[in-house]
């Protein structure tokens, strides 16, 4: 670690805990350890300090674990997208996230093309984008990819084309012991009966879903996937329904919290109820999207209605 990053993570592990939490950790919690999931910190939680440089990638992992107390992470690939073939800056991570006792579970892939497209050319093109991250998750010892099949046109056209892709993506991914997993996010992917289909027919062991309680917008009003309202909503708990017999992760989405410390927008303890009844022991990943606390405040308020869930529940 250099002089300059071991600073900026010191300052930033000093500044979070300083911070002012609304749900810090809950007192009172039971301490059985039949608990039937782990707790993890995806980056985008962090976008804000990741966009404007004062927190890098590679000082993710130590932040993850010195101001949250979270030992995995799920890298975006956003914020290193020149960085899939640089071995130093992998061998950089990989270790930095050793030093600190943290694992390194997916990297969610964007802005590599489009996976659903009819147009083969575009198509397949988008298939050889993904392999280097699906190369570089390998080699940072996660298990998974996260890829994007947003879609548009024909409902049929969309569901042969994001087949094909994870059919192609799997023969690369598979050998190498890691899953794609598909998240609803935009577009038909967030209809959680429609992605469900493609993954029943792509049936593959390393295919499969990572269900985010806040994006089941399947329609907006300008046809985009976020920048206007939306129009047609599937149902948050049947579409987590729908997406868990595949689950490979889960993304524990929050915008606002209440006097309580519960997300008002949806029921976390039912919600949790579902993913407990599909048998799902992985990890849940913390990802604060709200503008009403500061970053550091959101991830440890979402940590605590996680914690307090997962009392309920064991």
């Amino acid at each position: 670690m250099t002089d300059l990053s071991r600073r900026r993570c010191l300052q930033w592990a000093g500044a979070l805990v300083g911070s002012c939490a609304l749900g810090g950790r809950a007192e009172g919690l039971a301490t059985t350890p039949a608990y039937h999931f782990d707790i993890s910190l995806a980056q985008w939680s962090l976008n804000k300090a990741l966009f404007d440089k004062s927190l890098s990638t590679l000082d993710f992992p130590a932040v993850a674990r010195t101001s949250f107390d979270i030992g995995a992470v799920e890298y975006v690939n956003q914020f290193f997208m020149d960085k899939a073939r640089d071995k130093s800056f992998v061998r950089e991570l990989k270790g930095r996230a050793a030093d600190h006792d943290v694992k390194s579970l997916l990297i969610m892939i964007d802005g590599e093309g489009d996976l659903s497209t009819v147009d083969e050319k575009r198509r397949k093109q988008a298939v050889d984008n993904h392999r280097k991250w699906i190369d570089m998750a390998a080699e940072l010892g996660c298990h998974s990819v996260r890829v994007n099949l947003h879609g548009s046109g024909a409902a049929e056209d969309w569901h042969r084309a994001s087949l094909a892709s994870l059919q192609a993506l799997v023969k690369v991914s598979g050998p190498m012991g890691i899953k794609v997993l598909v998240e609803n996010h935009g577009g038909y992917s967030s209809h959680g009966a429609k992605l469900a289909a493609v993954l029943k027919e792509a049936d593959s062991p390393y295919c499969g879903s990572m269900p985010d309680f806040g994006n089941f917008c399947y329609q907006r009003e300008s046809g985009g996937l976020w920048d206007s309202p939306c129009v047609k909503q599937y149902n948050v708990y049947q579409g987590v329904a729908d997406l868990m017999p595949y689950a490979g992760a889960v993304s524990a989405k929050t915008l606002r919290f209440d006097a309580e410390g519960n997300e008002p927008n949806v029921d976390y303890l039912r919600l949790f109820e579902i993913i407990k009844a599909a048998g799902y022991t992985g990890h849940v990943g913390i990802e604060y999207e709200g503008h009403d606390l500061p970053a550091a405040d959101g991830i440890r308020a979402t940590k605590a209605l996680l914690e307090r869930v997962r009392a309920q529940l064991s």
